[in-house]
């Protein structure tokens, strides 16, 4: 059975950091392609990062360019997010997404974790 199990989340204040992690068990890890994603209340869930299974690709929403960054560790089966120069409008549950190819959808994501809560006050 493969859990991916987010942690990192919090409270923090505008222009603050924050460094998601997921870790992943039951998973083929290394050769999987990995995602963040976020749904704030009343939004539909939406694409964040993603990094390939070597790490030498990523994506990121254009939301986020430049201050976040997608990477992974496949010895310590670990995917991370660090999170720089928080808004608010970063506020959402940010969810951590395994699939077999490299995506920015929804659709090709077969595993989610529960999600951890980022909210970031003015």
């Amino acid at each position: 059975q493969v859990q991916l199990a987010e942690s990192g989340g919090g409270l923090v204040q505008a222009g603050d950091s924050l460094r998601l992690s997921c870790i992943p068990s039951g998973l083929a890890f290394s050769s999987s392609a990995m995602g963040w994603f976020r749904q704030a209340p009343g939004k539909e869930r939406e694409f964040v990062a993603a990094i390939n299974w070597s790490g030498r690709t990523t994506y990121y929403a254009n939301s986020v360019k430049g201050r976040f960054t997608i990477s992974r560790d496949n010895a310590k089966n670990t995917v991370h997010l660090q999170m720089n120069s928080l808004k608010p409008e970063d506020t959402a549950v940010y969810y951590c997404a395994a699939s077999s190819i490299l995506a920015t959808r929804t659709s090709p994501y077969d595993y989610w974790g529960q999600g951890t809560q980022v909210t970031v006050s003015s």
